[in-house]
């Protein structure tokens, strides 16, 4: 969720993988209750303020409220990222009412004993019609290949290339705008990760680096414009739906650590912390 010249430089020492664990296991955990639990009839306000709990109780700290980049309108000022069908990214939680065979993708980013973790999913509520149940696939098997690309001694190019060839063997384009980023002590760091690349350019990636891969997917477009709505959210311009998959890991010699896995996901080539 960012973009490429909205950076932060990344922290002095890298964190370890014990460092990261809590927040990306509190990360996985909500997004696993609200897969389980939302459904027709929750509203987005009700989502938002479900997840405020969970981090109030966590002792935690939203990444999201007072969020405000250069393309946000005003300060996000919630907590969990909700975006509905033709919305793909920035889902502002506002008054709406889920209704049977919405897609909705959740992205939550939470800072929890001085570190992030961020991640998202997509799901459909009530009947689920067989090509979203397909585009939410898709986009997760590309963002598996370029978690397979997140390695010491790669470079941010490979990863980005092999996002892009793996949407494209797919039969999509993919969107060059947004994409995933480093993550550290805040949500927002150095890399920059596109979803797009040359192989063997970029910056080499090191052994202790945490980072996101971040596709989106729509079935016609990949191009995205932000809502008169609440100048947040991002929606496709032809108002095809929209997926979105995140994970947070962990750069180590060999598989990246996958800080936010789920235990309902479906089993990846790379590891799990």
């Amino acid at each position: 969720m960012i973009l490429p010249r909205r950076r932060r430089a990344a922290p002095r020492v890298q964190p370890t993988v014990e460092q990261m664990r809590p927040s990306g296991e509190f990360v996985a955990g909500v997004l696993s209750h609200l897969r389980d639990v939302v459904d027709v009839g929750w509203n987005l306000l009700e989502i938002d303020a479900e997840v405020h709990r969970m981090i109030r109780e966590a002792g935690a700290t939203s990444c999201y409220l007072d969020y405000h980049p250069r393309f946000g309108a005003y300060p996000f000022g919630k907590v969990i990222c909700t975006s509905v069908n033709d919305a793909v990214l920035h889902g502002r939680p506002y008054d709406r009412v889920l209704e049977d065979g919405d897609l909705i993708s959740l992205d939550l980013a939470v800072e929890l004993e001085g570190w992030v973790a961020d991640s998202s999913l997509s799901i459909v509520v009530g009947t689920a019609a067989p090509s979203d149940l397909q585009l939410i696939r898709d986009t997760e098997t590309v963002m598996w290949a370029g978690i397979d690309q997140v390695r010491a001694g790669n470079r941010v190019g490979d990863i980005g290339h092999a996002v892009e060839a793996s949407a494209h063997g797919l039969g999509y384009t993919i969107n060059h705008q947004f994409g995933g980023h480093g993550v550290g002590r805040t949500m927002h760091e150095d890399p920059f990760i596109p979803n797009h690349g040359t192989p063997g350019s970029g910056r080499e990636l090191e052994a202790g680096m945490v980072l996101t891969v971040e596709p989106f997917l729509s079935p016609t477009t990949s191009e995205l414009e932000i809502t008169d709505r609440d100048g947040w959210t991002v929606e496709t311009v032809d108002h095809s739906r929209g997926a979105h998959a995140e994970h947070t890991l962990y750069v180590t010699e060999g598989d990246p650590i996958v800080l936010t896995a789920r235990a309902t996901d479906p089993s990846p080539r790379s590891s799990v912390a």
